[in-house]
């Protein structure tokens, strides 16, 4: 049985804070065991559970700064977690992750 491809996009120019406010929203879904993503014409639910595989990409380049974060999971698939550890400072305080 195939399942069917549902894809949300969306795309915005915020302000920090602004962002921090979505982040922290992808944050309390991933602690409540859902994701809703939606805008004015589309919607998806993302049930996240088991280990998820996270991929982070930071880069600067003649002014323009990118980072990109990928967080991507298969559902009823058991994995292995990473060995790598994963250091990310801010201004404020640091967050580390890993062993």
């Amino acid at each position: 049985m195939q399942q069917s491809k549902k894809v949300f996009h969306h795309e915005s120019l915020e302000d920090t804070k602004s962002l921090r406010s979505l982040m922290q929203a992808v944050t309390d879904g991933l602690e409540s065991g859902e994701l809703s993503f939606s805008d004015d014409s589309d919607e998806i639910i993302m049930i996240p559970k088991g280990l998820l595989h996270f991929k982070l990409a930071a880069a600067q380049e003649e002014g323009r700064n990118r980072i990109n974060i990928r967080v991507t999971w298969h559902d009823d698939v058991d994995t292995k977690p990473a060995k790598k550890s994963l250091a990310i400072r801010s201004k404020q305080k640091e967050k580390r992750k890993g062993g």
